[in-house]
């Protein structure tokens, strides 16, 4: 039976994969995988980062193979296809006939069912909100056999809750979302370089309004002055241009690495390459969708170059109000820390609400930076920035999360007791375990 893992490898709980080729075989392979009164999960591509998408009884039935489309009105961009669908296959599809994704996430290697479970977000959650805005309904699979329709208006309780609901709920069978009309697959880009914190927010808050998509790669390593300094990127789709799918070469991290590649030196001098190889201030470009959105994509097996003890994504969003204090402090507690990211992501969410119960975003600001995994070091570290975030009223996103308490998940996601309610009993994630087993 093959063995699957989380995209961050820690927790490392290799995880029996017990593939689902169609959809009317779905209620077989769920039997199999619970064999013995064990609980099992949904698991698309594996790009969640911690331990959101493992079973806590280690089987779990295996979505990708369902990766067909299954209907599609081109006059008004609806999709409806099968969950193991990864974003990437959909984009094949749908860019050629002036379509695009309203939401996508930094992997177009996620799946369509794993975006719903997690509604995702990307770089113009102020212009669109949550993957889950755009979901028009979806087909739901109980564990005793029964399967139903969710829509706004039909079983309406289990569209709110399996929309962000993390796999509680069922296993999703097909999916129907809402496209957005785009002239061009290539993007509008400007790109400025920022000397602090604070010419961040001054050109989030002029720019954002005026464009799409809106994203920062910050220097985590930077200090005093220059604390929170990096590049600044804005994009909207282009006006003209053709529809063609991007198609980059690729290469793959061939072995993990015994340790991680980016240690204390290496860090510090990677992120003075980066900022300063930008030699304008400010840099207007027309990028492919694929450069844009996908960055990390054209490296395979990235995650191995933080070695064989894995890594942690630490994620987190801050109310505006304490957005700018709190996100000051978070920086300076992982610059005096000696590590960090190489690809630190700095952006503004907006107040657009998801339909879902345990959405991620607010209004205000998101962080994320990956930590190779060092059990001491984070321990101490994520100690310091829980409690950043947890005074000024922020939360950690499950879907990247691999430490979080929970009391921590219990006072951000008030609504996790309605999941809980609606979860399948034949369903359960170490994640869920982890944090609401009181």
């Amino acid at each position: 039976m093959p063995k699957v893992y989380s995209w961050g490898r820690y927790p490392y709980a290799p995880q029996d994969a017990h593939p689902i080729a169609w959809r009317d075989s779905a209620a077989a392979v769920w039997r199999e995988a619970g064999n013995e009164g064990r609980t099992t999960l949904a698991f698309g591509n594996g790009r969640s980062y911690g331990d959101s998408c493992l079973a806590a009884s280690g089987n779990v039935i295996q979505t990708l193979p369902m990766d067909r489309l299954i209907s599609a009105d081109w006059d008004n961009g609806i999709l409806r296809a099968e969950p193991g669908m990864t974003l990437g296959q959909i984009l094949d599809v749908v860019i050629p006939r002036g379509w695009m994704l309203p939401v996508t996430p930094g992997t177009k290697y996620a799946t369509l069912g794993g975006a719903i479970a997690n509604d995702v977000h990307g770089k113009n959650h102020h212009v669109r909100g949550t993957f889950g805005r755009h979901v028009r309904r979806f087909g739901l699979l109980r564990s005793d056999g029964t399967q139903f329709e969710c829509a706004p208006d039909t079983n309406a309780e289990f569209f709110a809750a399996t929309i962000g609901g993390l796999g509680m709920t069922g296993l999703i069978t097909w999916a129907e979302i809402q496209l957005m009309p785009i002239r061009s697959s290539m993007l509008d880009v400007t790109s400025i370089r920022f000397a602090n914190l604070d010419e961040f927010f001054a050109l989030s808050e002029r720019l954002d309004p005026l464009h799409e998509y809106s994203v920062a790669w910050v220097d985590c390593q930077s200090r005093d002055a220059a604390l929170g300094r990096g590049i600044f990127m804005v994009g909207d789709h282009a006006r003209t241009g053709g529809l063609e799918v991007a198609r980059r070469k690729t290469r793959t991290v061939p072995f993990t690495s015994p340790i991680p590649v980016f240690n204390r030196l290496t860090l510090r001098a990677f992120n003075e390459l980066y900022y300063r190889r930008q030699r304008a201030d400010t840099v207007r470009s027309c990028v492919s969708y694929d450069a844009y959105f996908y960055p990390l994509d054209s490296l395979l097996e990235w995650n191995r170059i933080y070695g064989r003890a894995g890594f942690q994504q630490y994620q987190c969003v801050l109310p505006a109000p304490v957005a700018r204090d709190a996100t000051r402090a978070i920086l300076e507690a992982i610059a005096l820390s000696g590590t960090g990211s190489i690809l630190a992501v700095l952006k503004r969410c907006g107040d657009l609400r998801s339909p879902g119960l345990l959405s991620f975003p607010l209004e205000g600001t998101s962080l994320a930076l990956d930590f190779p995994q060092r059990d001491a070091s984070n321990r101490k570290l994520f100690e310091r920035l829980d409690a950043i975030v947890r005074e000024g009223g922020g939360r950690m996103y499950p879907a990247k999360d691999a430490h979080m308490t929970g009391e921590d998940f219990r006072a951000a996601y008030p609504q996790w007791q309605q999941i809980e309610a609606l979860r399948d009993p034949a369903l359960l994630s170490r994640f869920w375990e982890r944090t609401t087993r009181v």
